[in-house]
């Protein structure tokens, strides 16, 4: 490779068989689907999957008896729905195992020792804090149970005919409901229990070493040198996480993401990376195996749930600002580099730091471009993660069009997701589903990137034509991989019923395997990104403002279209799909 095109992304190149075995992309998914293979022979053939499905189908009848009975949900079908919750994959033997191995360190307020350690007094304090509580949630369980039952049986004794019986009925069921989630919320404060999680972080960087370091010798680099940096950058991740993790962080959305950039940029900058640590910064391969797992958690069924109002934002605004953002870098702020100008423009408008990494492969921007896109991204989905959520309940917007606002504009899932949660239930649903069908975007945008440039871009810059071979070498392959993976998981999730669904893949293959890994591969990733980042090579991209301006007036426009797009689609096109989420 020359010296030139070390700087870059990705180079040019020839296919061939080798690369399955040799190249970063192909890796990415190799590893990404064993660590999917494990998860799903765990919690389905190996696992509770047949004895889910059986205690399942015995709660649907009992549910179906009483809708068959009763003109409104009663006791015994909500006892069935709550036993069904309880079926979760991460419950089961190889759950607990997993969710204690790959633990992350948990939250604090003055201690941040308190979120690797928790000592049994520790523990004891916190429960006993908030046993009074508790105590008086379940005597407040109690006493609306109790008039639930008296209620539905009077209604029972008017054979369900009497519907003022019935009405009173659903109404004190509906307040035991409410007793019974703030009961729930409340045994989360008593139910504290001591942990170490250091041997479990000890034992994870050693996994993480060896999976990637095997990777990383079949790519021909050293092995050993990658292990040994590791270490560094695991620590660093373990810091983000600290930090992210502490009470005002979380509360401002700073997450372990961000800190990561950050503590990695603070090292790089005053301390000095050390060179026995740079080659262990593979934040590409982090990025695309967590990229590849990511495709586990985009489910067509959900996609076609919301309708099209929901594809309509995702699917259409998206392109829209992706273009005419880029336009505008090129023809009225004069960008400079035009590779630099489609990353921020695709990592703004699309999905943050995974477009970011599809595109810039794509085009082959330079690595200090990928960077400079992804930090102006997490600074921004900080931001927008607490302004828009308190915008939207001043000036009273809807719940569905400001989660629909949110999950179209704020570029990371987590964040919109977190978002999303502080306006309400069904606006974190909304937000969450919308972004998950951006991300199909991801692909659509590698692809169309990989074609405008070889096609157009390079050929009037060089005056060379380029075959359309190279629009496959181009083409970013991890984004397969993320494919696959959505059409592997939208087929199983579409041949299991709704609970049973929920109960092996969100909480059992999801939730207790490849989101657990992901999350890890992805801080992995951004403080790698800052160890590897050198301010004064920057500086020059920075050069007038024209990056950060190009991100404010594009995500401008991106915010003014998709909450218009939003409001025509929900409520004036589709009013009938927004009634029904």
């Amino acid at each position: 490779m020359s010296e030139e095109s070390s700087s870059v992304v990705i180079d040019h190149g020839k296919s061939q068989w080798s690369d399955l075995w040799k190249k970063e992309d192909y890796l990415a998914i190799w590893l990404g689907f064993i660590i999917i293979a494990v998860s799903i022979l765990a919690y389905t053939t190996f696992g509770p999957k047949a004895e889910f499905a059986e205690k399942i189908t015995g709660l649907s009848q009992v549910q179906q008896a009483e809708l068959d009975k009763a003109p409104f949900k009663t006791i015994a079908w909500h006892n069935a729905q709550d036993d069904k919750g309880k079926l979760k994959g991460t419950s089961t033997p190889f759950g607990k195992f997993v969710t204690q191995w790959v633990t992350k360190p948990g939250s604090w307020k003055s201690n941040p020792l308190d979120a690797v350690i928790r000592t049994e007094a520790q523990a004891q304090a916190l429960n006993e804090k908030g046993m009074a509580k508790y105590e008086e949630a379940k005597g407040n369980l109690a006493t609306a149970l109790a008039a639930a039952v008296a209620a539905e049986g009077a209604a029972a004794g008017a054979s369900f005919q009497d519907q003022a019986l019935n009405d009173e009925a659903a109404s004190k069921i509906s307040a035991w409901r409410d007793a019974h989630k703030a009961a729930g919320d409340a045994k989360k404060k008593v139910d504290n229990k001591p942990y170490n999680k250091i041997p479990s972080l000890i034992g994870l960087c050693v996994f993480l070493a060896a999976i990637f370091g095997v990777g990383i010798a079949m790519m021909g680099k050293s092995m050993p040198a990658f292990m040994q940096g590791f270490v560094v950058v695991f620590l660093v991740a373990i810091l983000a996480y600290l930090l992210g993790g502490q009470a005002i962080s979380k509360q401002y959305g700073f997450g372990a993401e961000a800190w990561g950039v950050v503590l990695g940029m603070l090292i790089a900058n005053t301390l000095g990376t050390p060179k026995w640590v740079l080659p262990a910064c593979e934040v590409e391969f982090f990025i695309k195996t967590g990229l590849v797992l990511l495709g586990a958690e985009v489910l067509f069924n959900k996609i076609v749930a919301i309708g099209i109002p929901g594809i309509f934002v995702a699917w259409v605004v998206t392109p829209i600002v992706v273009v005419v953002t880029y336009t505008f870098g090129q023809r009225v702020l004069k960008m400079p580099s035009k590779t630099l100008n489609i990353v921020i423009s695709a990592d703004m408008s699309v999905c943050g730091t995974s477009a970011a990494i599809a595109t810039a492969a794509a085009c082959r921007a330079k690595k200090e471009e990928l960077t400079l896109s992804i930090g102006l991204s997490l600074v921004f989905t900080a931001i927008m993660m607490i302004a828009m959520p308190a915008f939207i309940k001043a000036v009273g917007i809807p719940e569905v069009l400001g989660g629909a606002w949110m999950g179209g504009t704020i570029d990371s899932t987590g964040a919109v997701a977190a978002a999303g949660a502080f306006l309400g239930q069904k606006a974190m649903y909304v937000a969450a589903t919308i972004k998950m069908i951006q991300n199909v975007m991801i692909g659509v945008t590698a692809f169309c990137v990989a074609v405008y440039w070889c096609t157009k871009v390079e050929v009037q810059e060089t005056g060379k034509s380029v075959g359309a071979g190279e629009i496959w070498h181009r083409f970013p392959k991890f984004v397969l991989g993320f494919i696959g993976a959505s059409i592997i998981f939208s087929i199983m999730d579409a041949g299991m019923d709704k609970d049973l669904s929920k109960a092996v893949l969100s909480s059992g293959i999801v939730s207790g395997g490849t989101k657990l890994l992901r999350d890890w591969f992805f801080t992995l990733s951004f403080a790698a990104i800052g160890l590897s980042t050198n301010f004064r090579e920057l500086a020059k991209y920075f050069k007038g403002g024209k990056p950060l301006i190009l991100y404010i007036c594009g995500q401008s426009f991106n915010l003014a279209l998709t909450l218009t797009m939003a409001y025509i689609m929900f409520y004036v096109v589709f009013p009938e799909i927004t009634a029904k989420i």
